[in-house]
């Protein structure tokens, strides 16, 4: 007879990670806040005139939600790199007073590395965000913030990127001289809502046979569709689409019918309030719709999972995730798959 503890259970290893969340979270509120108010203090004594952000993957979803705190709390213009300008075309842009945040789980890609040493080269003042403080990009940047995560061996990433959120949303506070108070709340509630997979895993029996997914939000929300559609798409191998609910009108809207699976991510703000028109519209279509809001926005809809009431919407998106990460690794032990282990996915993707 085999050893039950050296038999993979499908999913182990991305079921744990998951799990650890909370104490993640608490963890970078308890050990890493000091180091990354200081690196934003250091930062904002050279005023960037604007930001630039550098990314693949799960992490360029958290370098748009980053672009949106930098945008709505601090009033400066934040762009996303497009990387192959430089390390392909090799454009010399002049960064002279610009921020390049580059954010990555393992810091090892070499077109990160390489965009990031060419953008020191160019003046830009430099920032890494990692979960490995040795990485080659980590040493290549002027400034390193670590998301003190932990060794993370699933294939799919999952506390990496609410770490990542935290840790830039704590940068982003401390620019502005702000405290993150709006954070301290987090690690609890995290716990909570993962506390009720069993909401979510039978929520997972209606996309277990679905042939595609739509995802939708608006304004902090977005990078959370993005980032789920990533996730179902990475794990379950069901093609999602991740749309702005205000791109989802001008076009794509017409494919949605009433047998079509839409996921709406409605924030508690004023992305939720943007939102409502377009949620009006797929109703209207008679979409199948599920929402990740509040209990009201729930009630309204198919099916949903209502997420904790009071938290500000510029840190909604570090729990908004969690049930969409719990509905993917669902879905996926549902068609017989494990989650640990996608086909053709490497935890270092070396793009160039």
């Amino acid at each position: 007879m085999s050893d039950p503890q050296t038999v993979s259970v499908p999913g182990r290893i991305m079921s744990a990670e998951m799990a650890e969340q909370p104490a993640v979270l608490q963890r970078i509120l308890d050990e890493g806040a000091p180091a990354i108010r200081e690196i934003a203090a250091q930062i904002a004594a050279r005023n960037p005139r604007f930001v630039l952000l550098t990314a693949r993957g799960t992490s360029d979803n958290a370098a748009l939600y980053a672009k949106y705190l930098i945008e709505v709390l601090l009033g400066k213009p934040a762009g996303l790199t497009s990387m192959s300008t430089t390390t392909a075309y090799g454009a010399k842009p002049d960064l002279t007073d610009c921020l390049v945040v580059t954010v990555s789980q393992s810091g090892g890609s070499p077109d990160l590395v390489a965009s990031t040493k060419a953008a020191r080269e160019a003046g830009a003042i430099t920032l890494a965000v990692t979960n490995n403080a040795a990485s080659p990009l980590a040493e290549v940047s002027e400034f390193h913030i670590d998301v003190l995560a932990g060794p993370e061996k699933a294939l799919p990433a999952t506390k990496t990127y609410t770490a990542e959120l935290l840790a830039l949303y704590l940068f982003v506070e401390g620019l502005r001289g702000g405290d993150g108070s709006a954070a301290k709340v987090l690690p609890e509630l995290a716990a909570g809502i993962l506390a009720r997979q069993g909401e979510v895993k039978d929520l997972a029996e209606r996309y277990r046979f679905a042939q595609r997914l739509v995802i939708t939000s608006r304004g902090y929300g977005y990078p959370t569709a993005r980032e789920a559609a990533l996730k179902l798409m990475e794990t379950t191998y069901i093609p999602a689409s991740p749309f702005s609910g205000a791109d989802l009108l001008h076009g794509p809207l017409a494919m949605v019918d009433n047998v079509s699976p839409v996921i709406a991510i409605v924030p508690d703000g004023k992305g939720g309030e943007a939102l409502q028109p377009v949620l009006d519209r797929l109703r209207g279509r008679g979409a199948d719709l599920v929402v990740i809001g509040q209990q009201g926005q729930v009630d309204a809809a198919s099916a949903g999972f209502a997420l904790p009431a009071g938290v500000p919407e510029e840190v909604q998106p570090i729990l908004e995730i969690l049930p969409l990460q719990l509905l993917a690794y669902e879905v996926t032990i549902a068609r017989g798959q494990d989650p640990d282990a996608p086909r053709a996915l490497a935890k270092v993707t070396e793009t160039h």
